[in-house]
């Protein structure tokens, strides 16, 4: 990634002044869209579907672990995870919408209702939502205690984690309208040391949580294994798996490419997609065949509106 000498440390020249105020035109990709305040800035009713559960997501990393998960669920027979998956385009600024902000006050996606008993609840934060999934539907998630407690443990790993990969090194090594060097470095050596720390775990184990497939795996995957696969991060003028060495965490990558082979987990990465392959880019998904009659390569094929 070559950088200009005059770009790699404008920091220097920086002091912070007694009190932070505001800059709205503060440069980057998603400063239409950040502020310091929470709230809805427009009235916005969702749209609800059919289905007991509303998803309302963006396929990002956080939001794939979920339509995985719905998917996998799906797989093993359990007819009550059916879903309608509403797009939440976040560069537009929908989060922002009164009626996201009534699911989610963080204004994140993804978002999860469930319609299924007498009151609709509502689950937000991606790791909160594959609990209550796992725990609503008795699946991917182990009931030994001890295993019980590895699993949880690896998902609050992610939890806690990813921020440092995503809105640390993500932003400064891809998005930020500068390149800090001191910034890419920091968060480049975090980024490491969290492969790291999961290539050493996959090195004794099939998969994150021990001997079986879990939300841990679910969590972790649309972002480190995404990362080793060269999926995340991966631009026109940057590309992070190469920059990080990503290939060279062998176990990460073994578990990666095993998990990308699982039907579900190809599904799920296409719901809410608004990128990359037509074929593989399913904006609204509200019925299994919807994979097979509505991706945006058929859409357009047939002149239909997305």
């Amino acid at each position: 990634m070559n950088t200009k000498p005059s770009e790699t440390s404008p920091a220097a020249t920086y002091t912070p002044p007694a009190v932070w105020t505001w800059k709205q035109a503060n440069g980057g990709q998603f400063a239409n869209i950040n502020r310091p305040i929470a709230g809805p800035t427009h009235e916005a009713e969702l749209p609800v579907g059919k289905h007991p559960l509303q998803l309302y997501s963006l396929a990002t990393p956080n939001g794939v672990k979920v339509t995985v998960m719905l998917e996998e669920l799906l797989v093993l027979g359990h007819a009550g995870a059916e879903y309608d998956a509403w797009l939440i385009p976040i560069t537009q600024g929908a989060q922002f919408g009164s009626g996201f902000v009534e699911v989610n006050p963080n204004s994140k996606i993804p978002a999860l209702m469930d319609r299924s008993g007498a009151q609709p609840i509502r689950v937000f934060e991606s790791g909160s939502i594959l609990l209550y999934l796992a725990e609503k539907f008795g699946a991917f998630l182990p009931t030994e205690p001890a295993q019980r407690a590895e699993c949880l443990s690896w998902l609050f790993w992610q939890m806690g984690s990813a921020p440092f990969l995503g809105g640390g090194f993500g932003h400064f090594y891809a998005y930020a309208p500068v390149k800090i060097e001191y910034a890419i470095d920091r968060y480049a050596m975090e980024a490491k040391r969290q492969m790291d720390v999961l290539n050493r775990r996959l090195a004794e184990h099939p998969f994150v949580a021990g001997a079986d497939y879990s939300v841990a795996d679910m969590a972790i995957w649309p972002w480190y294994g995404a990362l080793a696969l060269g999926q995340l991060y991966n631009g026109a003028d940057y590309n992070a798996c190469e920059f990080l060495q990503a290939r060279s965490y062998t176990h990460v990558v073994r578990w990666a490419e095993q998990i990308a082979q699982r039907p579900a987990v190809q599904r799920g990465r296409m719901v809410n997609r608004t990128w990359g392959e037509l074929s593989e880019q399913l904006h609204e998904r509200h019925d299994a065949s919807d994979f097979e009659l509505r991706t945006q390569d058929k859409l357009q094929a047939k002149g239909d509106q997305p």
